[in-house]
């Protein structure tokens, strides 16, 4: 793995988070990354003066190039975090000079430069240009940056409503910049979101922000596994990546006394969760609990849970991975009581039941279909 990111005379240290996790071909920045420090190198002379706001940087690698800059850092990513903040420290950077701002947060006003990395989810570019439409000046510089497939019509035709005339450069190693000029006169449009639908197994009106998985509707793993969650009288029960929240809601609503943790490493998706128990169960609030974390990283080495239910994603931003099911079953060992059980679905073509029974020893199959498998295994 690469990871000496030495361009335009500066030489940096860049891991993924956590920097334990490695594979041959992954870096903590890309070509997008390069072309945005040249144009802003070539654009900016005096750039310890300047106050850069820069969305989505995945791993840190703008923020600690820029930290010269007064940089905020803007993610829905407490990943992207985390990295940024262990590069920083690895590269003996100025901590003081990049400050952290999570998704839902207020963007500060009047930036020199907005930097935007074109994140996954076209929602969340689009909340985040309804953002910066009460914040930007007339001077400030927007520029963005992503691989050149990732940059189609819809891409700038969000930039032209929000915020003014955008253009793009030519790609240059599969990747692309867009460029964008402040138009204030736009008349200001009020966000879509978070949106909403209704769910069909349970009365539940579910609201989603922007970056929320199945934000448009519920998914089909999800479906199932609301159909086969376990026995959580008076249990303790951690919803590990929990979303929008439909999972521990299902167990609030079915299991009175039941305890229910909401834990996910996306600001918008463990405020999704919230807001969807104040909405549909304001009475149960105080048996709720809602924690931004990296998997169980906040409850590490304290055996204290009954249940672990986990829906894992397998892919980590743009690269698919089965690392972070591997981090969240390895957490959920740690958390979980002796006796205590991990539910889990997956697809299956994943290696799940390999890594299950080489974790806890063994696991059961709750339900299957053609698609999907529900395992359960016990501490």
């Amino acid at each position: 793995m690469n990871t000496s990111f030495n361009f335009l005379e500066k030489s940096l240290e860049l891991y993924r988070y956590p920097k334990r996790i490695t594979h041959p071909s992954w870096q903590a920045w890309d070509a997008a990354d390069e072309l945005l420090l040249d144009h802003i190198q070539q654009s900016q002379e005096n750039i310890k003066q300047t106050r850069i706001v820069i969305l989505n940087d995945d791993f840190g690698a703008l923020s600690c190039w820029l930290n010269e800059a007064k940089v905020h850092h803007v993610s829905d990513s407490l990943v992207s975090q985390l990295a940024c903040k262990q590069n920083i420290e690895l590269n003996n950077l100025d901590k003081a000079r990049i400050t952290y701002i999570d998704s839902l947060a207020p963007i500060p006003q009047a930036p020199d430069w907005v930097v935007i990395k074109i994140p996954k989810t076209l929602a969340l570019l689009e909340h985040q240009l309804i953002q910066l439409q009460t914040v930007v000046s007339q001077n400030t510089k927007i520029v963005a940056g992503a691989k050149a497939k990732m940059i189609q019509k819809s891409t700038l035709a969000l930039f032209e409503k929000y915020l003014g005339k955008t253009y793009t450069s030519l790609a240059k190693k599969k990747a692309r910049l867009i460029f964008c000029e402040p138009d204030l006169a736009i008349q200001q449009k009020p966000s879509p979101y978070p949106s909403v639908w209704k769910m069909q197994q349970e009365p539940f009106t579910i609201s989603n922000h922007a970056n929320v998985f199945a934000r448009q509707q519920i998914d089909i793993g999800a479906r199932l596994l609301i159909d086969n969650l376990p026995d959580c009288t008076a249990k303790t029960v951690v919803d590990l990546g929990c979303g929008n929240g439909v999972l521990g809601l299902c167990i609030l609503k079915r299991y009175a006394d039941a305890q229910v943790i909401f834990m996910d490493e996306s600001y918008m998706a463990v405020a999704s969760a919230k807001l969807n128990v104040q909405n549909n169960l304001p009475k149960e609030m105080h048996r709720a609990l809602f924690i931004v974390s990296n998997c169980m990283e906040e409850l590490e080495n304290n055996p204290q849970v009954d249940k672990v239910i986990c829906n894992p994603p397998f892919h980590q931003l743009n690269t698919i991975t089965d690392h972070i099911a591997n981090q969240m079953f390895e957490d959920a060992r740690s958390a979980l009581k002796k006796g205590g059980e991990l539910r889990i679905i997956g697809n299956r073509h994943l290696e799940y039941p390999q890594k299950l029974k080489r974790l806890f020893g063994g696991y059961n199959v709750i339900s299957s279909d053609k698609k999907f498998s529900i395992l359960s295994s016990l501490k």
